[in-house]
């Protein structure tokens, strides 16, 4: 059965090709087309041998096409063929194109020389929305000229083009380090980005980001010009700014060149426009915080209870706290902020009492002993919705959101009790004897669920 829903220009080659299905329905089989080198090939017609190959793509009439298509001793080959022998260079081949007066037939020539040797008509018909195709050619000049190593670095330092390394922590242990502690002081997800740029060049317009921005210089020098904010409103924006003129953003409040270093922070909503000197490159880090991370954010978030809170909000303002609901969006924006988070880097000490450090530690056959001293791996935990998660950030991925929120069920009240009991030791060990569950086995048990999930780490 032929699928019913279709693209746009599926759509459109029906209708350009809907005059024709009758004439195809009566059509003899297309002859098998024997290969030559793995090329489909055969005999031109006679009278096609002296066409000129950029003269081949003139529009047929309705009545011309449907006769040539019913005709199997037609060339099997795309008219894009001819040029495509005709030309051994994409340079040539462009030159040539642009004598075509037809944007589609240079279209139709130009994906022919893409998808070469597979016929383009057989590409829509066969591939497209449908199933992959390989095209190996053993040709590595097939399409030189399209683009460069070498134009691309050309680009760049003609060009005054700035390089911008997007989350290196996830590729550098050192930035993953300091943005792993650095969150924790923030109670906000930090993030990075690491910026080239050449002598003499500017990066970005001027601007203001949503983010409290930290610039630690790390080589060369860079001119720096931060400005007020515009209005009330761009005060602490939630929001990034467009790209501002310079007429838009008045005179700078500060004006500096940081050197290696040097450090310059300002807060979201500040206009700022950073440019090299032209004697120097500059290579600096960008370390962000706090976004969307306000009061003002907090009670953005959407509960069932909240419009009957905001209808008696001017006759309970005194009363805030029994009847907002504060705890589920609180809940609500610790659960993003744990997903937010890098995964915490452990030191050494604190690895070698883990699950990472030592995954056999109570799977060597030894019996487990209550009085082991244990303690949660830091205060990143929250709990969420009428079942009680505990959520938390040790299995996250250094990669932005790369794998949903982690959590476990708080099955027992007791459980839960234990939970804050070990959160508000934090950083004090406590034995698990002293975890508030009836039981011995209700405690190892429970030591034994975090343990393995690495939220908690052992003295011995």
């Amino acid at each position: 059965m032929e699928r019913q829903r279709m693209s746009a220009l599926t759509f459109y080659k029906t209708l350009s090709e809907g005059k024709t299905g009758k004439a195809r329905s009566g059509a003899p089989p297309v002859k098998k087309i024997k290969k030559e080198n793995g090329v489909p090939t055969k005999k031109i017609p006679r009278q096609r041998r002296g066409m000129k190959p950029l003269e081949s793509s003139k529009r047929q009439s309705p009545g011309e096409k449907r006769s040539s298509e019913c005709r199997p001793e037609k060339d099997s080959r795309s008219e894009g063929d001819d040029v495509i022998s005709a030309h051994r260079s994409l340079e040539s081949l462009l030159m040539d194109l642009t004598k075509v007066n037809n944007s589609r037939d240079r279209a139709s020539r130009l994906f022919q020389w893409l998808v070469h040797p597979v016929l383009d008509k057989n590409f829509f018909r066969d591939n497209w929305e449908k199933r992959p195709i390989l095209i190996q050619r053993r040709n590595a000049d097939y399409y030189r000229g399209l683009f460069s190593t070498a134009e691309f670095d050309r680009i760049l330092r003609n060009r005054g083009c700035s390089l911008r390394v997007l989350n290196p922590q996830a590729f550098s242990p050192t930035v993953w380090q300091v943005l792993s502690i650095l969150q924790e002081k923030f109670g906000s997800m930090a993030g990075a980005n690491v910026y080239l740029t050449p002598p003499g060049t500017q990066g970005f317009a001027p601007h203001f980001d949503d983010i409290e921005a930290f610039i630690i210089q790390l080589e060369g020098k860079k001119h720096w010009r931060v400005y007020n904010p515009r209005s009330e409103e761009e005060v602490l924006s939630l929001i990034s700014s467009p790209n501002f003129s310079q007429t838009e953003i008045g005179k700078p409040i500060l004006d500096v060149v940081l050197e290696a270093g040097d450090l310059l922070y300002f807060p979201r909503g500040f206009v700022h426009q950073g440019d090299c000197l032209q004697d120097a490159h500059s290579l600096h880090i960008t370390i962000s915080s706090y976004q969307r991370n306000s009061w003002g954010d907090l009670m953005l978030k959407e509960d069932p209870r909240r419009d009957k809170f905001l209808a008696h909000v001017q006759g309970l303002i005194k009363k805030l706290v029994r009847y907002a609901p504060v705890d589920a969006a609180v809940d609500q924006k610790a659960k993003d902020f744990l997903h937010d988070c890098l995964p915490p880097l452990l030191s050494a000490e604190e690895k070698a009492g883990s699950v990472f450090g030592a995954p056999t530690r109570w799977g060597d056959d030894k019996p487990l002993d209550v009085g082991i001293q244990l303690k949660v791996i830091s205060e990143q935990l929250c709990s969420d919705g009428d079942q009680v998660f505990l959520f938390y950030t040790t299995e996250n991925s250094r990669v932005y959101h790369k794998e949903e929120p982690k959590s476990m069920e708080m099955k027992t009240e007791q459980h839960i009790d234990a939970m804050e009991f070990l959160i508000h030791s934090y950083p004090n060990f406590v034995t698990v004897t002293s975890l508030p569950c009836d039981t011995a086995n209700a405690k190892i048990s429970l030591a034994e669920d975090l343990f393995e999930r690495g939220l908690i780490i052992t003295a011995e």
